[in-house]
């Protein structure tokens, strides 16, 4: 069972810049695709980044080209830098391996 932990959400004007974390612990080995998601209240669990073990990476056309998905295996995180923020992104944001999920992290975009 793989845990995994989010941090780094917040609140930030419109035109701002957070960085997400995701700390995964526990039965890890070799951990390959893990994903970023988010989800309004009342709305569906949306896929936002993927990244590969060798660091390929794609992104949701709404996000592509202001969010950068990358990790560090040494650590067994991954990061999701949100540049250019619009209050449409804001939502719970959750990391995702396997069949494991963290907590979530709230981001609020204020216009």
């Amino acid at each position: 069972q793989v845990q995994l932990v989010e941090s780094g959400g917040g609140l930030v004007q419109a035109g701002g810049s957070l960085r997400l974390s995701c700390a995964a612990s526990g039965s890890i080995f070799n951990i390959n695709v893990m994903r970023w998601y988010r989800q309004v209240p009342g709305n569906m669990r949306d896929w936002v980044a993927i990244i590969t073990s060798d660091g390929k990476t794609n992104y949701a056309g709404s996000v592509k080209g202001r969010f950068t998905i990358s990790r560090d295996n040494a650590k067994n995180t991954i990061y999701l830098q949100m540049n250019n923020l619009k209050p449409e992104d804001t939502a719970v944001y959750y990391c995702q391996y396997g069949s494991s999920w963290g907590q979530g992290t709230q981001v609020t975009v204020s216009s």
